[in-house]
């Protein structure tokens, strides 16, 4: 990441560089809500395939609890002075029923095939509606680089 001082990036750029981070970041922040349990947050290794993030947890965990019930989430890029926030709605596939495509481009990016393990794991989707993002305070106007699923220029 390189910071841009107090010069406001256009969105094209802000859209650029958001691509380029979800390209190559690992991890993502997946926020998640349960109309008993209230909210829930944790990290996980993802995927961007190009127009939707995709991730794996555990069946039984609270992000997949949470994702039946309620399945709108924000996601978030790791870095507070680079801020990325996706929202969308995730989309919930059994490791059985997962697309193949998906499932081994994840595992092409991170080593470990959830499928070939014990337990039980859910693959998440969530193709973006909205995405804000931003470089300190001088670049909150302007933040929304994405809506209703339309990037915007």
């Amino acid at each position: 990441m390189e910071t841009t001082g107090t010069v406001r990036r256009r969105t094209a750029e802000r859209k650029h560089d958001t691509l380029a981070r979800l390209a190559a970041e690992r991890d993502v922040w997946v926020s998640t809500a349960h109309p008993e349990h209230g909210p829930h947050q944790v990290p996980l290794w993802f995927l961007w395939d190009g127009r939707a993030v995709w991730m794996c947890t555990n069946a039984a965990s609270a992000t997949a609890r949470n994702v039946r019930a309620e399945p709108r989430v924000r996601l978030a890029l790791p870095h507070t002075f680079d801020v990325a926030l996706l929202q969308g709605e995730a989309e919930c596939f059994p490791d059985r029923e997962v697309p193949e495509g998906a499932a081994d481009a994840f595992t092409g990016k991170f080593g470990w095939d959830p499928r070939g393990e014990a337990g039980s794991f859910l693959y998440v989707r969530v193709v973006p509606r909205t995405v804000r993002a931003w470089r300190g305070e001088h670049e909150l106007r302007g933040r929304v680089i994405m809506r209703d699923g339309t990037w915007l220029e």
